[in-house]
């Protein structure tokens, strides 16, 4: 995970929380943490919002929940719908999407993360999960479908006018970041990540 500017890397209590999880090495299943990471790419926002790549840690994200007053979730999300279709959750709703049909075990324990935080007494007072219909899982090493990676921008529309609608200050850069800024530097880069993937008979991004 990577903090924004002058934020540690510590949970703690955050205004806003934006969070991508998921597993980049399962295809469409790492939607989540792609577009949190495309958001990143080209806006800024204030010290007290924080972009954070959730990975599958699950229960290690309790802490960061627990701290957060508005919480704005992206992931890959089983609706049922076509391929690549988005849909946007709000509130209550939200952890009874998480659990319905689970593409990753990530799911599961990002449930009981929101269950935890509901029982504590300490749950975000807004909740939007922005979730994708995968196409394509069962291809370890693959990046993003095509259909899905069209719906990053889509995404990040959706994430900046809810997070707007919140009071958070939403600002274009004015150059999106380089490479070696982004939430997943090195060999996890997207662009990295695919060209230095083998060529291999199985199953197309």
């Amino acid at each position: 995970m990577r903090k924004t500017a002058n934020q540690p890397d510590v949970a703690g209590n955050w205004d806003t929380l934006v969070l991508g999880i998921g597993n980049l090495l399962w295809a469409d299943e790492g939607f989540g943490v792609r577009a949190v990471e495309h958001l990143n790419v080209l806006y800024t926002f204030p010290d007290d919002t924080r972009l954070m790549d959730g990975g599958t840690q699950g229960i290690f994200l309790l802490p960061w929940v627990r701290g957060a007053r508005r919480l704005l979730i992206f992931d890959a999300i089983d609706f049922g719908l076509a391929p690549a279709t988005l849909k946007v959750i709000r509130g209550n709703d939200v952890p009874r999407y998480m659990g319905a049909k689970k593409v990753s075990m990530h799911q599961a324990g990002f449930q009981e993360v929101l269950s935890s935080a509901q029982l504590s007494g300490e749950f975000p007072e807004e909740l939007v999960l922005i979730g994708v219909q995968p196409e394509v899982l069962n291809d370890y090493g693959g990046s993003l479908t095509e259909n899905v990676r069209r719906q990053l921008d889509p995404a990040v529309d959706i994430a900046c006018e809810v997070l707007r609608d919140w009071g958070v200050d939403v600002q274009p850069r004015p150059q999106p970041l380089p490479a070696d800024e982004l939430m997943s530097p090195g060999a996890l880069d997207i662009s990295d990540y695919e060209n230095g993937r083998p060529v291999v008979d199985g199953p197309s991004r």
